[in-house]
């Protein structure tokens, strides 16, 4: 079978595998494949995948926007596997959006969005918790513990999926990263061959992958590795249980098992204790009533 007519088969792969999970996870709807649109090309230069500027979900239209992984400039695909696995990526990570618990409310003539998932912000848009210090190692924000949580997920499917697929990683260059990111096998040295401009050069190989790298590298230090050291950290020993507590609760808007979980390690009012910001006046995101 051509490389380019596996893509199909590879996506199905991972959308059972996908199902499945979430369905465990309290998700029974994913987001329907009629409000994912993807692009394939681009008038500028660009190289598009999981990290391009501005794609994702889109929560009030209840879809999302993605890129073909690759030079977007070109007639086609140099690697028909790693777009497949890229776009699985990107659907999984955007599923889980589309399903996490969100609430509405109008201020104004404006559409707000004042809860989603285990957050929560103020009509004036002030949200429950602070954003972590330039160098933070943890986290206690809680769109970082959130997107983190979510990612994780998509990470883990794609990598069955990979797996199922009998996709091996790339010799080298931008695809051997981007196998390795889509399918969370980052290492520690990679994200420090990541952070350096003219080792990201080398590595471009001569396209127009450096920024993407770039923002690859970023994205896992700043989002992945922090989720991960979050979890170490507070789950102490039991990081997978409160991982999948997170998700529960994201999916559901409910507080109650997460919140009793952190109270019974870390003592009365944990949750609030850990992510609460000192500026923040508005609800308790379990104090919130639906709409």
């Amino acid at each position: 079978m051509d490389a380019s007519e596996r893509l199909p088969e590879i996506v199905a792969c991972g959308v059972d595998l996908l199902a499945g999970r979430y369905a465990a996870l309290g998700l029974g709807d994913v987001l329907p494949t009629d409000r994912v649109w993807v692009g394939v090309r681009s008038s500028s230069e660009g190289w598009g995948g999981f990290h391009y500027p501005n794609q994702g979900d889109r929560h009030l239209q209840m879809g999302a926007i993605i890129t073909r992984y690759g030079d977007l400039s070109a007639d086609s695909a140099t690697s028909p596997d790693l777009v497949a696995l890229d776009l699985f990526r990107s659907y999984a990570h955007d599923c889980l959006h589309y399903g996490t618990y969100r609430q509405y409310r109008l201020w104004g003539t404006k559409i707000v969005r004042s809860r989603y998932g285990i957050n929560a912000r103020t009509l004036d848009g002030r949200t429950y918790s602070a954003p972590d210090a330039d160098g933070t190692r943890s986290t206690r924000n809680l769109g970082i513990v959130m997107e983190g949580a979510t990612d994780r997920e998509a990470k883990r499917i794609t990598r069955q999926a990979a797996k199922r697929g009998g996709i091996v990683a790339p010799k080298d260059g931008p695809d051997l990263y981007a196998f390795r990111d889509a399918t969370d096998r980052l290492s520690f040295s990679d994200l420090t061959t990541l952070h350096d401009p003219k080792v990201r050069s080398r590595l471009a190989q001569g396209t127009v992958a450096d920024a993407y790298l770039a923002s690859m590298g970023s994205y896992a230090r700043d989002v992945g590795s922090r989720y991960t050291a979050f979890l170490r950290e507070i789950g102490r020993g039991a990081a997978e249980d409160l991982h999948t507590l997170i998700v529960r609760a994201m999916v559901s808007g409910s507080l109650a098992s997460l919140s009793g979980w952190l109270d019974q390690r870390h003592g009365t009012g944990a949750f609030t204790a850990m992510f609460r910001a000192a500026s923040y006046r508005g609800e308790e995101p379990g104090n919130s009533v639906n709409i």
